[in-house]
């Protein structure tokens, strides 16, 4: 009986993915997306912070932004964004890979869903320590930053960007806004990768090592679904998110002290809905963003499995 549960935990470790070949589809599927996506970023960050009512929705603030500082105000944060999404999905993914193997049922190799939720709440939280935070104060620094001439700026560039806060508020200005991040990270990793594994097997009856390869469609449509309910229930944390990292000690006393202090002052000043503000654009931008991303990783995982776990010919 020993020797067969042993045979039978060999089988499923052959039949697992490495966490290697998992950080680089993200990777490859983070870059796509960045660039694909990085406009309604820009829009949902300007709306996030817009609290004189200048935007008066998505599309007015697109233009608005294309007619008075151009079409490459857009693509503003360009750089710290893609890299942010490169790291971020290496990390994500390949840290679920990992986190999720040690999650596993020893004798059926099989994981549960509780396993899987905290298996992603762990890879979320990883993420939003050490990427995503520091990544998305810069990037929202610079998306804040209105007009297109550079000596008009404060902030020249990302690296100029991390030097000044570093400068100004130090080490750790890099980290401002880290509670609802992970809070936000957490929560939505935890939701998604549990979503999109039941939607690839409720819809296309894909188990993951079973040689089934998704067609780059079928992985869109799971992982759209899979990206829609992470905004809705996070949309406070994003708000509050973004309020703290846009904040500089510059010219004095900092308005929000922290993530429950900036709930209660957003909610008491601009009311309750304020706390979801920039959710159209979000889910405009994180569902779309999931589907480019997991069409990407799909087919590379799909690759290693064909040709390592399965043995298909090419």
């Amino acid at each position: 009986m020993t020797d067969q549960n042993t045979r039978s935990t060999n089988a499923n470790s052959k039949k697992s993915i490495p966490p290697y070949i998992k950080a680089v589809s993200g990777s490859l599927g983070g870059i796509v997306e960045a660039c694909c996506l990085q406009p309604i970023d820009v829009i949902k960050t300007r709306l996030q912070l817009d609290r004189t009512r200048t935007y008066k929705g998505i599309i007015h603030c697109g233009s608005t932004v294309v007619r008075t500082e151009g079409v490459r105000a857009l693509w503003k944060g360009l750089t710290p964004f893609a890299t942010h999404l490169t790291l971020k999905y290496s990390l994500r993914m390949g840290s679920n890979a990992v986190l999720q193997s040690a999650f596993k049922d020893s004798q059926t190799g099989n994981i549960s869903n509780q396993g899987r939720l905290l298996a992603g709440f762990g890879a979320g939280v990883l993420e939003a320590l050490v990427i995503v935070t520091p990544f998305e104060v810069v990037k929202i620094r610079l998306q804040q930053q209105r007009g297109l001439s550079p000596e008009l700026l404060k902030y020249k560039g990302p690296i100029h960007c991390a030097r000044t806060i570093i400068r100004e508020e130090g080490f750790f200005g890099l980290w401002a806004g880290a509670a609802p991040t992970v809070m936000r990270n957490g929560t939505n990793q935890a939701a998604m990768f549990t979503a999109k594994n039941a939607f690839d097997i409720l819809l296309w009856k894909k188990h993951e090592g079973d040689g089934k390869v998704l067609q780059p469609w079928q992985s869109m449509i799971s992982g759209f679904l899979a990206g829609t309910a992470g905004p809705v229930c996070t949309g406070p944390f994003d708000v509050v998110k973004t309020r703290l990292m846009a904040q500089s000690r510059e010219g004095g006393e900092l308005k929000y002290k922290g993530m429950f202090h900036a709930i209660r002052t957003i909610y008491a000043e601009e009311g309750l809905l304020t706390l979801w503000k920039g959710l159209l654009p979000r889910l405009m931008r994180i569902p779309p963003g999931q589907a480019i991303m997991w069409a990407v990783a799909d087919q590379v995982t799909g690759f290693y499995e064909r040709r390592y776990l399965h043995n298909a010919h090419l």
